[in-house]
This record gives structure tokens, sequence and C-alpha cells, in this order.
């Protein structure tokens, strides 16, 4: 307990917080015509309650500003007022902005200027890039994926860095929204709510932890000084046609003032839509197939001008159907999923003085999963009815369902302290108490490698029923120590993690019985350790030219095991019976990252920023299955006994090469290119049991593994037209993917059987995808105390209509034997769009 005791004592004597919410406006005040300082001159974020005054040298700090864009009033005696527009506060990053104020003998009115960032930020060591809320307006984009796949060095099922789809972790105004038994975000977010994003791939801070490859996080509205209320209505079948999903959304918003220094923002989305599939549904089900909701809200007092305190509530429900194309003539035999989220989080936000400010959140999450309506009693457990050439299901239902609740009840720490002009010092801690339960009955055929089922094999049976308590916690220390006032500096970081699993691991023997099934004996069980982690996080910045910076990290990143590998299957009743396929280990240690990255950026004097970043990851405890006793076990099949472990390893590297034009127009945008290779001995927790089942031995070497896309090149553009119309797109090509080249004469016997199987041999067609949203806007009552502005906008994706392959099968033909439309990225789609705000 004595870990518990140490970060408890952290987290509220050092005080609780948020990591990555607030960012620091900081700059000099000076005299237009003299160039001298301006002492006490004043610094207000209009609408808000944060500002400053400057010091004797006209330097200015403001604190703690949530992240997002504001307009800046910057006034002096003397001096005319200014207001610089539009500066954008980036999370955990400083924004510098230096002004020079004109005198004047008399009251003039302010003058406006439109806010130029520097080109290249200073105080950030890793690579982060960072989207602001208009993002959503602006591109054809819908969600927080479809922004983390336009950065370079994502794949398209959103790999980053070579690393899998799970070792990302999603934050919400700087806290975790993860489902920690599948893995992946654990809700949406109603587009309406987000007010800037960052998507960081590498160079991670010690305040950021259980990730091995990305940290996406989130930061939210929240409510102003004046009524604002917005809709957005979009459908993609206002014309007709076969190419649509009949997807209908709708997203609400408005916030305003409560009461004085009592502000208010909400949201809500909602989404209704019969999938590209709806041909096939139609005949089974009625229409909408897929529906989701999700919803935001936050309500914030300004106790005083240096205190806030704020609550919110963030909701995501989802529920749709299974559909898989060789089921299509028997689409009632597959569950429906049902999926529904919630986190009530309560803020403090405090700034005692100009050299340091702290936060302070606790909050609970929760995260059911359902798979089948029905009752438990209902699941039929004999195998399901192919056609006489094994390709299409004609009866029967899937043997699935499940229950799932996951709780995180989470106190987070943090605390920023400048103990002069040259440090910056972070500390923070956090305790998550969690309880998972899962309840789940699920059998499935053994297939062979080429897919086709064995009909005389028994159903493999993956239920499972457990309910655990585990802890987890972090706690670190950070110091940003800037060595010269020229932007050089050195960022210095531990971070400290633990898991204790709260679970035991059975000792358990199984001998075989002359009926040929395994009579298991529990001998003991094994209390799982605490495991205790320690990660340096090392950063270096530093100008090479006038314009030119280069940068350099390395760090050891850790990412705790999904509950799923850990408990499942671990209950007596299923050890003793030997009836489940995998039995999870609680001893599993956490996967491991050792990570560095180089980067050279370089500001040319029209805005225009190049970039060239080389990375490198070794990553080790990676976690996999492990058969312990082949047999012909009637009641567990080919496997015996199959559990959890850590053995293999992977390692991926790459370059980035990157053009962008942030500001400025007619055109903004980027242009970036990406050479990654990503090798391992494994692509998933489970394939060890894939290659047992299909009688193959598992790699000892390692091979591309199938996110391993060598090139990419991605194109994001804004252009302004005239007459208010606004182009952008996204324009993305991928080279071919790996997959596993090993033909059939049959579908059960190798085309020849002298090949010797080597996974991910071959290589697919190449991916390239062109996204437009043209887009017209018009203010009404501009002279108004109210105007209304209205967008009316055509979303364009996968406007060329290409034929781009996801998957072939074993044979190197694309959806298989069937044809399988899955196996084509969908084609295109026109949404049809109108936003009204006032």
């Amino acid at each position: 307990m004595k870990h518990l005791a140490l970060v408890f004592f952290m987290s509220f004597i050092v005080t609780v917080g948020i990591a990555g919410t607030n960012g620091t406006l900081e700059g000099f005040v000076r005299d237009k015509a003299t160039n001298e300082a301006l002492p006490n001159a004043t610094i207000l974020l209009i609408g808000t309650h944060l500002g400053a005054v400057s010091d004797v040298k006209g330097f200015y700090t403001v604190n703690n500003v949530p992240a997002g864009t504001y307009d800046v009033r910057y006034s002096f005696i003397g001096s005319q007022t200014l207001v610089m527009k539009s500066v954008r506060i980036r999370p955990d990053l400083k924004t510098r902005l230096d002004i020079e104020l004109s005198q004047t003998g008399v009251e003039m009115a302010p003058i406006e200027v439109t806010a130029q960032r520097p080109p290249i930020q200073k105080d950030v060591t890793g690579t982060v890039h960072t989207e602001g809320g208009e993002t959503f307006t602006a591109l054809p984009v819908s969600t927080v994926g479809d922004i983390v796949g336009l950065q370079p060095g994502t794949t398209l099922e959103l790999n980053i860095r070579g690393g899998k789809t799970t070792d990302a972790v999603y934050l919400v105004d700087g806290l975790a929204v993860q489902d920690v038994i599948e893995g992946g975000a654990g809700g949406e977010l109603p587009q309406s709510s987000i007010a800037e994003m960052s998507v960081q791939t590498g160079g991670f801070d010690p305040e950021y932890g259980n990730t091995l490859s990305g940290v996406i996080n989130v930061i939210t509205k929240r409510g102003s000084d004046k009524h604002m209320f917005g809709v957005r209505g979009e459908k993609d079948d206002l014309f007709g046609g076969e190419q649509v999903d009949h997807r209908n959304e709708v997203d609400l918003y408005a916030n305003g003032p409560i009461v004085q220094d009592m502000y208010y923002f909400g949201s809500l989305d909602v989404l209704h839509t019969d999938t590209r599939w709806w041909q096939d549904f139609q005949r089974f089900f009625p229409a909408p197939i897929e529906r989701r909701y999700s919803g935001f809200g936050k309500v914030d007092y300004l106790v005083s001008p240096a205190l806030r305190v704020s609550g919110q509530l963030l909701y995501s429900y989802g529920k749709t159907h299974d559909y898989e194309y060789s089921w299509r003539f028997n689409l009632d035999g597959l569950p429906s999923r049902e999926r529904e989220s919630y986190r009530l989080a309560g803020i403090v936000s405090h700034t005692p003085s100009d050299q340091f400010f702290y936060t302070a959140s606790i909050s609970r999450y929760k995260l059911n999963s359902t798979i089948n309506d029905g009752p438990k009693e209902s699941i039929d457990t004999t195998l399901y009815q192919w056609d006489f050439f094994l390709r299409y299901v004609v009866d029967g239902q899937r043997s699935w369902w499940a229950r799932r609740e996951q709780i995180n009840n989470v106190v987070k720490a943090d605390l920023t302290w400048r103990p002069d002009g040259h440090h910056l010092i972070k500390f923070g801690g956090e305790l998550n108490f969690q309880e998972i339960y899962s309840d789940i009955e699920r059998y499935e055929p053994q297939v062979n490698i080429f897919g086709k089922p064995f009909l005389n094999k028994p159903l493999l049976n993956y239920s499972t029923d457990f309910r655990y308590f585990p802890r987890t916690g972090s706690a670190y220390l950070q110091d940003k120590f800037e060595l010269s006032n020229d932007g050089m500096l050195l960022n210095l970081g531990v971070r400290y993690e633990f898991l204790d699993p709260r679970a035991e691991r059975p000792i358990a023997e199984r001998t075989l019985q002359p009926s040929n099934e395994y009579e298991t004996t529990i001998v003991s069980t094994v209390p799982a350790s605490v495991k205790h982690l320690f990660s340096p996080r090392i950063g270096f910045a530093a100008p090479f030219a006038v314009n030119g910076y280069l940068f350099i990290n390395y760090g050891q990143y850790y990412q705790f095991p999904l509950f799923d590998y850990l408990y499942s299957g671990l209950n007596n009743v299923s050890l003793k019976k030997g009836v489940g396929v995998l039995v999870g280990n609680p001893d599993l240690k956490p996967e491991g990252t050792r990570a560095w990255e180089m980067s050279i950026k370089y500001a040319l004097k029209n805005g225009v920023v190049l970039s060239g970043t080389y990375f490198h990851k070794e990553t080790e405890n990676m976690v996999d299955v492990k058969t312990f006793i082949p047999t012909n076990s009637s009641v567990a099949g080919d496997y015996g006994y199959a559990e959890f472990v850590n053995n293999p390893y992977a390692t991926a590297s790459g370059i980035e090469l990157m053009i962008t034009k942030e500001q400025g127009s007619p055109i903004t945008g980027s242009l970036s290119y990406t050479f990654m290779n990503a090798e391992g001995i494994s692509e998933n927790a489970r394939e060890g049991l894939q290659f047992y089942q299909w009688g193959f031995p598992v790699p000892a070497r390692p091979f591309p593994l199938s996110w391993d896309q060598r090139h990419s090149v991605k194109l994001v553009a804004m252009i302004d037209l005239p007459w208010d119309f606004k182009l952008s797109g996204t324009w993305m090509y991928h080279s071919g993917r790996p997959y596993t080249y090993f033909p059939s004469k049959d579908g059960f016997t190798p085309e020849d059987s002298t090949q010797q199987f080597q996974p991910n041999n071959a290589r697919m067609s190449d991916f390239l995808l062109l996204n437009l949203k043209l887009s017209w806007a018009m203010t009404f009552l501009e002279t108004q105390s109210r105007p209304l502005r209205f967008t009316v906008y055509a979303d364009a994706r996968n406007l060329l209509n290409a034929r781009n392959v996801l998957w072939v099968d074993s044979e190197g033909r694309v959806g298989g034997e069937l044809g399988d439309l899955s196996a084509w990225d969908p084609a295109r789609r026109i949404r049809i769009g109108l936003r009204l705000e006032i």
C-alpha cells in the first residue's frame, strides 16, 4: 500500500489537476515610436476575466488560459488601444505576442489586428499537430479520427508511427475516455463542442502515460458572456441514388451566461444511418440500422479572476447491427451491438500568482457495452449452417452474447510553477479506482487459413465471466529549462506508473483422461504482483539559423495490458471445466517502447514552414498467446491450454517530410510525405492462437506488419474564393499494405505443399482518395446586436469514386471468392449540409 499512499499524498498535498488543457500567453509591450518598454500596460482576454499587467520591462504573462481562440485587448494610458483578434492558445504550450502601441493625445477607437502566430512553436521538443475546432467546419472531415488520419505518420486504420491502433490514448479535457477492456476511444463528442485538439505522435511529455504511439487530446468549448445558438443539419440522400448511406445528422449547440460570472455550454449530436449495406439490411430490419447520440454540457463559475470552478457531463450512445457479407442472406442471425458511456467531472482551476497555477479535478467515467439483445439462455451453441460450397451462412445464429461494464473513478493532479524566467516546472499525479465486469458467451467455428470452417470439429469456447477492481496511478516531474533567450530549450522529466491487478494467478495442472478430455486441478493461486514503472523523458531544442530549429527527444513509454488479457477465463468454474480456449494472465507486464526522434524545422519569409523528422521505436513485452498443451481434445479443439503471455517485439522507423502554411490568403494547408516501416513477430494478442489453429509454427523472425504502409503522401488545402465561397480538400496516397499470399487448390490444401508459410509476403494495390468540400457563407443583420450567419456546403467523400482495396484473401483475390464488397473502401458519397448561427 506504500505506492498508493505516496501517490495519494502527492495528489492532494501538491494539488490535483488536468494535463494538457491550458496554455500561456506572454510577450512584451513596447512603445511603437521609441521601442521603450511600457510598464503597467493592461492586457485582457475579451469575454473572460483573464488578464495581466506588464512589468517594468514591459513583459506580461497570462497563465492558466483554457485552450481556444480569443480576442486580446492591449491598452496603456496615452496610447491607442490595440485588439489582437483570433489569438490561438494551444494546450501545454506558450503563445508569444510582442505588441507595439502608438502614442495618441486624444481618445481613439481601438485598432483591430488579426494575430499572426509564430510559424514554429519553440517550446515543444516532440511532434505535436494542433487543430482548432473550426477545422471541422473548413475541411471534409466528420470525426476526431478523420483529423488524426490527416497527420503524417498515420495509416488508413489510424496506426500511429508503426503502433497498433490500441496503442494511442484518447483524452477529453486531459482526462482519458478509453475502453480499457477492448482498447480505443470509449465515446464520441459532438463536432460543435470541440474548441481545440492536439495529436502528439512522438516525444510525449511525462504528464502523458499509458500510451505507446500517440496522444489525442480534445479540448472542449466553454460558455461566453453572450448567448449564442447554432444548428447544423446534414444529409447524403437529398437527391436520391444508390451511392448513399441514408445518413442524416443534426448537431445543436448553445452557450451564454446563466447569472453573473456563471456560463454554460451545451451541445447535442444525433446521427441516423442505414450504413453502406442498406440494400441488404432493408430485407431484415426497419430503418435506421445505426443510431448514434452524443452530448456535452459544461458550466463554468468564475469565483474570482484567479479562481474558476467547472462541472461537465459527456454522454455517448450508439446502437447498430453486425454485418458480414457471408451472412447477407441471414442477417437476422447476427447480433446487435449497443454501447453507452458517460463521464462526470468537477474541475477547479486556480492562479494564485504570476509564478504558479494549478487545477484540480475528480471524475467518474462509465462505459457499458452489449452484444445481442436477447437473454443469455437463448444463445444457440450449435454450429450454424453453410451452403454446399461453404461460402454463405444460410441458417442459424451467431453464438455471441456479451454484457460488459467498466467504471473508472479518477483523481488527477497537476501544478505548474515558474520560479524564474528560465524554468517552467510541472508536477502531478493521478489515481484510478476501476471496476471491470465482463460476462460473455461466445462460440466460434474453427477455420483454416483459407477461411473455410471445419464442420467436423467442435466450436471454440471463448466464454468468460469476471469482475475485478484494479488500481492504477502515476506521478511525474518535469522541468522545461530555457537555456538562452534565442529559443534553446532543455526538457527533462521522469514518470512513475503502477498497476495493481488485484487478482490471483491460478496454478493449474491438466491431465488427459481416457475420454480424451482434460481434468483440470487448481493446485494453488499466486497473487499477481504490483508493476512499478519509471520512464525518463528527455528533449532538446536549439536554433541553428535565424529561422531554423533543431529538436531531439528520447523517451520510454509504457501501456498497461487490456484488462481482457488479464482476467479472461480466470474464474474457477471455467478453469476446472477446461472449457475456455483462452485464459487470462493477471501477471502480464505492461508493454514498453523506447523511442527517439530528431526533427529540423525552417520558416520561410512567406509563412511557409519546412520540416523533416526521423523516428525510431522498439517495442517489447507485447501480448500474445502461448499454447502449452497442443492436443486433439474434444473440449478445447486443437489448442489445449492457451494463455496470454508477454513475448513478441516490434520495431518501427521512418522519415516525415512536411510543408505547412497555416496563415494568410488565399491558400493555407499542408503537404506531407512519410516513409515508414513496421516489423514484428506478432500483429495482435491472439495471433499465436491463429497460427496454432492453422497448423503453422509461430514465426521466429520479424515480418512486415499488416499496417506496414511504406509510402504516404497527404495534401490538405483550404482556398478562399470570391463572393464568400471557400473550397477545401484532402488528397491521400498510400502504397500497398502487406497481406499473406498462400494460395489453395480447394480451400483446404495449399496449392504448393512445399511452399513455406510466411506472413505478409505480398502487397495489395495502392490507395488513392480525394475528398472536397465547397461552402458558401452569408451574414444577415450584421449591423444588429444579433447577426445571423448562414452557411451551406457540399461535402464529397471519395470524389473520384476510386476502387480502393482494403483487403484480399490468401489467393490474392479482392473480396475473396464471394467478391465481398467490404474489401473495397466506400464509393463516392456526397453530403449536403446547412449551418445556422446566431
